[in-house]
C-alpha cells in the first residue's frame, strides 16, 4: 500500500512539474488579432474584458488570456439606432466598472466628423457581456465642443474624465482636456486643457482633405498609476502618419489635477515606431496587469507596414513593460510581428 501511495505521489509531483514547465514556456506572438484599433482592456473577477473600435457598434470580448483574443468569445452588446446624432463613426469605446455598474464611454456622430461627441451606455449586470445595456445620453462639459477618446479614472476618492477635443468649432488641432465628474454620467467642472501638440514629434499631420491641409494631434489619453505619480499617456501626431507615437504627462497624485501647470510633459515620445522591427504608428493604448498581478503590460495598436494610415490594418499588440528608477514607465521598443513572447505571468 505504501509503495502504491509513493508511486501516486511521485506521479502527482511529476505532473505538477510538467504543468509548471509547460505554463512557464507558453508563448504568444503579436499581433493579437488581424485588426482592431483603439484597444481597451479591463480586469474583473478573474476575467479580462476587451473592446476596440468597430465603427458601428460596441463589441466586448471575454477571456482569461488577453493573448488569446483571436479565439476568445465576443458579443456585440449594443448598436445605435439609425438617424440620431450618435448613429455613426463609433470610436474608441472604453469599458469601466464604477460603483457597481458597467459603463462604456465612446465617441460618435451622425456621419459628419464635426459633430463627434462623447456618449455613454450603462449596464447593472455583474458581467458586461450579459444583461441589458441602456443608452444614457451625451456626456459633456459646458462648452460642448468636439470631443473623442474619453477615459475616466479615480484619484483620492474623486473621479475625472480626460479626452481629446477642439478648442473651438473648427478642426486643426486636438488637445487633451480634463474635468471633474459628479458621477459616472455627469461632468461637474469646467474643462481644463493640460496638453497641446507643441513638439515636432507631436505635429506630424499633413493631409489632403479639402481646405484642411494639416492637423496637429494629442489624443487617446490614458492614466497609469505608480507610487505617488499619475502618468497621462497620450497619442501624438496624426494616426494617418507613420509617426503616431505615445507621449507622457506626469503629476503628483496629491496635486490639483485641474491645475494645468501641475502637469509636466516629457520632451520626447515614450513609445514610437520601430522601422527595424516593421512596426509603425504605435499608439492608442491601455494597460493591464498579468493574472497574478506581478507584471505590467501595455496593449496598443500599430501597423505592420509604412503608409497604412488609420484604417483596418491597425492591429492590437501587447508587451510587458518595466519601470525606470525615477518611477516612470519604460515601454521599450515595439516588438516585431511573430516574435515569441512569454505569456503574462499566471496565465492559465
Amino acid at each position: 500500500m505504501r509503495k502504491l501511495f509513493n508511486a501516486c505521489l511521485l506521479l502527482l509531483l511529476l505532473s505538477k512539474a510538467v504543468n509548471a514547465q509547460t505554463s512557464a514556456g507558453k508563448t504568444f506572438t503579436n499581433p493579437l488579432m488581424p485588426s482592431g484599433a483603439d484597444p481597451w482592456v479591463i480586469q474583473k473577477d478573474g476575467f479580462y474584458y476587451y473592446t476596440n473600435s468597430t465603427g458601428g457598434n460596441i463589441v466586448i470580448w471575454k477571456t482569461k488570456d488577453v493573448t488569446a483574443l483571436n479565439s476568445s468569445p465576443k458579443k456585440a452588446v449594443w448598436s445605435p439606432p439609425a438617424g440620431t446624432a450618435y448613429s455613426k463613426d463609433l470610436w474608441a469605446p472604453e469599458l469601466h466598472f464604477i460603483n457597481g455598474k458597467w459603463y462604456v464611454y465612446f465617441a460618435a456622430d451622425n456621419g459628419d466628423n464635426n459633430n463627434h461627441r462623447i456618449y455613454v451606455i450603462e449596464n447593472s449586470s455583474a458581467d458586461p457581456t450579459q444583461g441589458t445595456w441602456d443608452f444614457k445620453g451625451k456626456i459633456a462639459d459646458s462648452t460642448d465642443k468636439w470631443a473623442i477618446d474619453a477615459s475616466v479614472f479615480e484619484n483620492k476618492g474623486c473621479w475625472y474624465m480626460i479626452w481629446s477635443g477642439w478648442e473651438g468649432d473648427r478642426n486643426g488641432q486636438q488637445n487633451i482636456y480634463i474635468a471633474k465628474m459628479k458621477d459616472a454620467l455627469t461632468i461637474s467642472s469646467e474643462r481644463v486643457k493640460v496638453s497641446s501638440p507643441t513638439y515636432d514629434w507631436e505635429t506630424n499631420g499633413n493631409l489632403h482633405d479639402g481646405d484642411l491641409t494639416h492637423v496637429s494631434v494629442n489624443e487617446g489619453p490614458e492614466i497609469l498609476k505608480h507610487g505617488n505619480k499619475l502618468f497621462l499617456i497620450y497619442s501624438a501626431s496624426g494616426c494617418w502618419t507613420d509617426f503616431y507615437a505615445l507621449g507622457m504627462l506626469t503629476i503628483d497624485k496629491n496635486s490639483d489635477l485641474l491645475n494645468a501647470a501641475s502637469w509636466k510633459k516629457s520632451e520626447k515620445p515614450v513609445f514610437k515606431q520601430s522601422p527595424e522591427n516593421s512596426v509603425y504608428a504605435p499608439g492608442h493604448n491601455s494597460f493591464f496587469k498579468s493574472p497574478d498581478g506581478r507584471e505590467d503590460w501595455i496593449i496598443y495598436h500599430a501597423n505592420s507596414n509604412p503608409n497604412e494610415g488609420c484604417g483596418n490594418k491597425r492591429s492590437p499588440r501587447a508587451q510587458k513593460f518595466t519601470w525606470n528608477k525615477d518611477g516612470s514607465p519604460n515601454f521599450g521598443v515595439p516588438v516585431k510581428d511573430g516574435e515569441k513572447l512569454s505569456e503574462p505571468s499566471g496565465t492559465k
